[in-house]
């Protein structure tokens, strides 16, 4: 019920923000991609919610909040949602509009259906064990079914699908594909050390699960 209300207050602040937007800043009402973007935030935010508040009652037994973390995580939030939101609703970044072709608003659209069902699947699958970053949880089990039995990071391949559809959905050079670059920065740095924690935490057992499946895509990567 909470992630319902979350995601509707949501909704009803960028509603809010379009319309100040039009009578202040004379900008245009949200175009029909950036409609599908706004709505994917909301449902992401219905997603994620109910685990965010259970994860509070999990205590901490390890944690990795360093120099990187606190960069990344910022970078990435400021990238996927701030900006996008920022050349919505205001003529700010109006400077660094682009156009494109109107089919790429239905590859976007496929693309962010993908994403949300597999950013729904993933947390579903980890459960009590997810976090919001690196973390290791008292009670920490290695998940290596559903989503997780062929792809060892299926959150992260979720995210790539709705960083490809943002410059689809988002005509912005500032709102839309840095993300990419963003999110590109946040795997080098992160996978790396979050597979090296997992491996101190479940040893022999996180490497044959390692040794069975891909990081991100299956059969490629």
């Amino acid at each position: 019920m909470g992630s319902s209300l979350g995601a509707l207050l949501l909704f009803l602040t960028l509603l809010l923000a379009s319309a100040l937007s039009a009578m202040f800043w004379k900008r245009e009402s949200p175009s029909v991609p950036e409609w599908i973007r706004l709505g994917a935030f909301v449902a992401q935010t219905a997603i994620r919610m109910p685990h965010v508040l259970a994860s509070r009652a999990n205590q901490i037994a390890s944690r990795r909040h360093d120099l990187i973390e606190r960069i990344a995580l910022p970078a990435m939030f400021l990238t996927a949602m701030g900006l996008p939101l920022i050349s919505i609703v205001t003529p700010v970044l109006a400077f660094a509009d682009y156009r494109v072709p109107d089919g790429f608003t239905w590859v976007g659209l496929v693309l962010l259906l993908a994403f949300l069902w597999l950013f729904w699947r993933s947390h579903t699958d980890l459960g009590r064990n997810w976090s919001p970053g690196l973390e290791v949880r008292e009670g920490h089990t290695l998940v290596t079914g559903g989503v997780y039995r062929r792809i060892r990071h299926p959150m992260y391949a979720a995210i790539w699908l709705a960083a490809l559809a943002q410059p689809m959905l988002i005509h912005n050079w500032v709102g839309g594909p840095l993300v990419l670059a963003a999110f590109a920065f946040m795997c080098v740095t992160r996978l790396p050390r979050e597979e090296a924690m997992m491996r101190q935490q479940f040893g022999d057992e996180y490497d044959r699960y390692a040794a069975r499946t891909h990081r991100l895509v299956p059969g490629l990567i």
